[in-house]
């Protein structure tokens, strides 16, 4: 599978991957799934589930760092800007930074995968379920995969090729 056929399918990932409510008690049952994975598979990772004013759920496992907040305000910036996957981006763009003219500071965003929009139906996009410390193609699966299960979706019908 080549960038277009991953492209299509991350849009395809945005369109189905709706949650019928978005609260506190769902994000702390998928954040606490992908803590569980995490440390069941030994994956250091840093989970933050927000809506747009507020964080719902974080969490970091052994072998994190502040950087990995960081990167996760940095992706929830992006996605929250552009309404789309951070790492729908990096397809689409590739891992450059912004261009000055774009007006996205590299302060503030980051083309990288890992953020992946919340949308609700009837709401649309209302936050931002984020993950760092893994590559950007790995960040991205774990989230996918964890909306994937919480909707009783079987992850591998959505999931990217591997590389």
């Amino acid at each position: 599978m080549g960038a277009e056929d991953d492209i299509a399918r991350v849009k395809r990932q945005e369109q189905d991957l709706v949650l019928s409510a978005f609260d506190e008690a769902v994000a702390y049952e998928i954040g606490s799934s992908i803590r569980a994975r995490a440390l069941v598979e030994g994956l250091s990772l840093v989970v933050d589930i927000r809506t747009w004013d507020r964080q719902l759920f974080f969490s970091a496992t052994p072998g994190t760092s502040a950087d990995n907040a960081e990167w996760v305000r940095r992706k929830v910036n992006t996605v929250r800007r552009f309404q789309r996957a951070s790492y729908r981006l990096v397809l689409e763009r590739g891992e450059a930074p912004f261009s000055p003219q774009s007006g996205a500071d590299a302060a503030d965003y980051v083309i990288a995968g890992g953020g992946f929009p919340i949308r609700v139906t009837g709401a649309g996009i209302v936050g931002c379920l984020t993950i760092s410390g893994l590559p950007g193609r790995s960040d991205h699966g774990v989230a996918v995969a964890a909306i994937c299960t919480h909707l009783g979706v079987d992850p591998a019908d959505y999931a990217l090729a591997a590389e």
